[in-house]
């Protein structure tokens, strides 16, 4: 594993260990006006990353902190309209945006830290948030 001084802080979004085994967490990475808001999901032994977005009604699928997720765990739940999306691949399989799905955001887990690749455009990403 690279050292930390080696890593782009500004790209880790979490700790892996802040992710349950059915665990979801928010982050915004950038500054300014228009930040990369989003979050992050535990897919078995894999985190996938979202843009947190709803692609309905256009604003985040949360309305309490980190609460992304139906009550066990298996899908992400849009709290405003009730939309359910596959956790594995963003898909929306119920709701008024059912067909639509979640913008990904490309993650890696290096030791501990999860973080949005280096190769990732945060510009482009947080545009959809």
């Amino acid at each position: 594993m690279p050292a930390e001084a080696e890593l782009d802080l500004e790209r880790v979004v979490c700790r892996l260990a802040d992710l349950e085994e059915h665990g979801s967490r928010a982050f915004t990475v950038g500054g300014g006006d228009w930040p990369l808001r989003g979050f992050v999901v535990r897919c078995g032994n894999e985190v996938r990353g979202y843009v947190n977005h709803c692609p309905h009604a256009g604003h985040p699928l949360n309305l309490r902190p980190h609460r992304f997720l139906t009550p066990d765990g298996a899908m992400i739940l849009c709290s405003s309209h009730g939309a359910l999306f596959e956790k594995d691949a963003g898909r929306c399989l119920a709701g008024p945006c059912a067909g639509e799905r979640l913008r990904p955001v490309p993650l890696e887990v290096i030791g501990d830290l999860v973080l949005i690749t280096a190769d990732a455009d945060l510009a482009a990403l947080a545009a959809d948030a």
